[in-house]
């Protein structure tokens, strides 16, 4: 629920189902549901959703076996704390055409340090995995990107009730079996579960226009300096001679007071930025502060 350009995270991962044709989504809960079900309720914008809360966490395949209870076909199953535009159709098809029970979604990252690697052969069949190696272990830079697609029959390798983690758990004994495929797929991808990675997401995606964008209840004086890109909501003030951009976002009832200069940051709702501050690579929330990333 972490408010991205003014939306729930959440909600660009419902846009990413909308546009694969996805239809029904199911959210397996456990921190804080009802903050989520009190934004989006029953539907997303034509996404119809329904709530799984587990009674106590349950980890990334207990949580998968809880909510995709009484599914009778291929599914997907995906985190949403990710960031992810890749082509969901031409992962599908490649499941299908691959026959396999699960089917990996992969990505490249630069720093493969930070994450569990997946050794895949020439037809895609995972052959190993590599949890956050140490430089000299590296050999492949493709890592699990969170989306996975699955069989009905993925879930009785999970007995309900059970904690217990999808990648640790279940995947090596697929993998094991030669079930379990992945494929790496273009498109943007980020995994937004660190500070610096959140920041990140505004960055990336306020820079993918040149415009300085200004919510007509925003309240901006006459002397700000607006740098492209910028996104002031609804609410928002921005004092005189406050030097504001390029790449900041200026959530719904934040304020940048009179002379302060701020770049490359995330000023999230309500929060106060004071005259004379200047911030450069940080996000700012309301009554902690700044949180330089």
């Amino acid at each position: 629920m972490l408010p991205l350009l003014g939306r729930p995270l959440l909600s660009y991962t419902f846009d990413h189902l909308r546009a694969a044709g996805v239809g029904r989504a199911v959210l397996a809960c456990g921190y804080i549901p009802d903050a989520i079900e009190a934004h989006f309720g029953s539907d997303a914008d034509g996404l119809a959703l329904e709530y799984c809360v587990e009674p106590e966490p349950l980890g990334t395949g207990g949580a998968i076996r809880f909510a995709a209870e009484g599914m009778d076909g291929t599914f997907l199953a995906l985190n949403g704390d990710s960031l992810r535009e890749a082509d969901v159709g031409r992962l599908l098809a490649f499941h299908r055409e691959r026959r396999a029970k699960a089917t990996i979604l992969l990505t490249r990252v630069s720093d493969p340090t930070r994450y569990g690697l997946v050794r895949v052969d020439r037809d895609g069949r995972v052959c190993g995995f590599l949890e956050k190696p140490s430089p000299e272990e590296i050999d492949t830079d493709l890592i699990n990107a969170g989306l996975y697609v699955l069989e009905p029959e993925v879930l009785e390798l999970m007995p309900a009730g059970k904690a217990l983690s999808i990648e640790r758990d279940v995947f090596p004994n697929l993998a094991e079996e030669g079930s379990l495929f992945a494929l790496n797929l273009p498109g943007y991808w980020l995994d937004v579960g660190t500070c610096e990675s959140y920041l990140q997401a505004h960055i990336d995606l306020l820079s993918r226009s040149d415009e300085v964008v200004i919510h007509p209840e925003a309240d901006v004086q006459a002397t700000a300096q607006l740098h492209a890109p910028v996104r002031i909501e609804h609410g928002a003030f921005i004092g005189a001679d406050a030097r504001v951009g390029p790449c900041v976002h200026v959530g719904s009832g934040a304020s940048v007071a009179a002379g302060a200069q701020v770049a490359n940051a995330a000023v999230l709702p309500r929060a106060v930025v004071a005259s004379g501050v200047r911030l450069v690579n940080a996000i700012v929330a309301p009554e902690i502060g700044a949180l330089s990333a």
